[in-house]
């Protein structure tokens, strides 16, 4: 079995402020108003993709905010919200999984409420502050680089990472990542013999757009990121614990797919040629049908 993990805002999905041409579909509304988009065919291309292998979305979303997204694939059978945090089956909450989670993030607690006093007497925060799940904090701040600037200074050496989206800041327990995330699933998957995985492939494959999403690429044998990440990937793959033989490419399509081929995790920065959903998608379709290709090339000669 082959699993392909993807966050979703920027990855698959766009905002109805992102320019993405006119041959698109609406994934999301809220309030009546339609808030999210695919472009077609990333939409029908992921419905093909997803017959192939198990499709595990993982993103930063709370589970009322990912309730709200329609793929135009049905209830994925597993998916990831809260940056990892809550596993859904078949769209239900895995109250094991949770317990997981709470356990990680338990000694993060004293240093959260210390985020939100911060936050809270920050005069640029213009948003309520919300705790998400017991698992970490978000906000918005007219200022948000000053805004997460403060909280660093301050939660310095501290159990917490702080990361901006836009006006968004979150300050999140460095173990609450989604490469925690991937490999507590993989693991799962393992135990229950899922995810034999094979030599020449991948088995393990994952794209994003963000720093949100670097530990999941890097978890995963092969990453999918967009041109434009270079920098925070080679940060975070030369780090202390970062897999710093890990390869990663920037440049063109081609590159990427040379990359692809290879053994080793890697990281594939692909040249947004097209829209990164559709160059994502559809490099993941050339590796099954590659991988197809060689296994039925094998079994004829055997």
């Amino acid at each position: 079995m082959k699993i392909f993990f993807s966050d979703l805002d920027n990855t698959l999905i766009y905002s109805y402020k992102h320019d993405i041409g006119k041959e698109k579909q609406c994934v999301e509304t809220y309030q009546g108003r339609e808030v999210s988009f695919m472009a077609r065919s990333s939409y029908h291309l992921l419905g093909q993709v997803v017959k192939r292998v198990l499709f595990v979305p993982v993103t930063t979303r709370t589970m009322e905010q990912y309730a709200r997204v329609d793929l135009g694939i049905g209830t994925p059978e597993y998916a990831l919200v809260c940056n990892g945090g809550v596993l859904l089956r078949d769209g239900a909450r895995d109250p094991a999984w949770e317990e997981g989670s709470k356990r990680l993030v338990a000694d993060c607690q004293e240093e959260l409420c210390l985020a939100a006093k911060i936050l809270d007497e920050d005069p640029k925060v213009d948003f309520e502050i919300r705790n998400i799940e017991g698992l970490f904090l978000f906000t918005k701040s007219q200022d948000p680089r000053r805004t997460a600037q403060n909280l660093k200074d301050a939660l310095e050496h501290s159990r917490i990472d702080v990361f901006t989206n836009g006006v968004k800041v979150y300050a999140m327990p460095k173990v609450l990542t989604k490469g925690a995330a991937v490999r507590r699933f993989c693991n799962m998957m393992k135990e229950s013999g899922k995810l034999p995985g094979t030599q020449s492939f991948p088995a393990v494959i994952a794209a994003g757009d963000s720093a949100f999403d670097i530990p999941m690429l890097l978890e995963a044998d092969l990453g999918l990121a967009p041109s434009g990440l270079e920098e925070e990937i080679g940060i975070a793959v030369n780090r202390p614990g970062g897999g710093g033989r890990l390869s990663y490419s920037s440049g063109q399509t081609g590159i990427a797919w040379d990359l692809a081929l290879q053994k080793g995790k890697r990281i594939c920065c692909l040249g947004q040629e097209r829209l990164f959903s559709e160059e994502t998608l559809q490099l993941v379709e050339r590796l099954l049908d590659r991988e197809q290709e060689f296994f039925h090339t094998n079994n004829k000669n055997g």
